[in-house]
């Protein structure tokens, strides 16, 4: 549902998109910790458990890191993990943490929110933050995984980042 409130914003530079992001790479990083501390728990429990062998290992982190199926599916779960705190920010409400922080929200130019499938198709041509060199090239203000899923990031008023909820305003 538009919100044609919200599409009046401008757009974001490139440097507050890039102070968003140091902060959300703190919450990124807490993320991952959580989420590998977490893959680990259940893959001691799975080899305590005797579901998975550990002949041949010292330690279950041997298994862990030296077997390429066990490690690619714990790599993959926390690369899981840290996608869906992006995508989930992103479609519910249009901010991070570090978006809020710094007053800039993620949106369709009609104010409407991302799709779940929207934000996860701009978090891969995101490119890990590199999209948003493209900033610097083009004068409208748009990075690459803007242009890709037709979104942009504006800068919000502060009565606007005062709102808590962006859906249905």
């Amino acid at each position: 549902m538009p919100n044609n409130e919200h599409a009046n914003f401008p757009r974001a530079g490139f440097f507050k998109r890039c102070g968003a992001m140091v902060y959300d790479l703190f919450l990124a990083v807490a993320v991952y910790m959580v989420a590998g501390a977490l893959g680990f728990g259940i893959f001691i429990g799975l080899t305590s458990s005797g579901l998975i062998d550990t002949t041949g290992y010292e330690h279950v982190s041997d298994l862990l890191n030296n077997t390429p199926l066990y490690k690619g599916i714990y790599q993959f779960w926390i690369a899981l993990c840290v996608g869906l705190f992006y995508i989930s920010f992103w479609s519910y409400g249009g901010q991070t943490l570090g978006m809020r922080a710094w007053r800039l929200k993620v949106q369709h130019p009609n104010g409407q929110n991302l799709s779940m499938v929207t934000a996860a198709a701009r978090l891969v041509w995101s490119l890990l933050g590199i999209g948003n060199l493209w900033i610097l090239i083009n004068g409208n203000k748009l990075a690459l995984q803007d242009m890709m899923t037709r979104s942009e990031v504006v800068e919000l008023s502060k009565e606007a980042n005062q709102m808590r909820n962006w859906r249905g305003v």
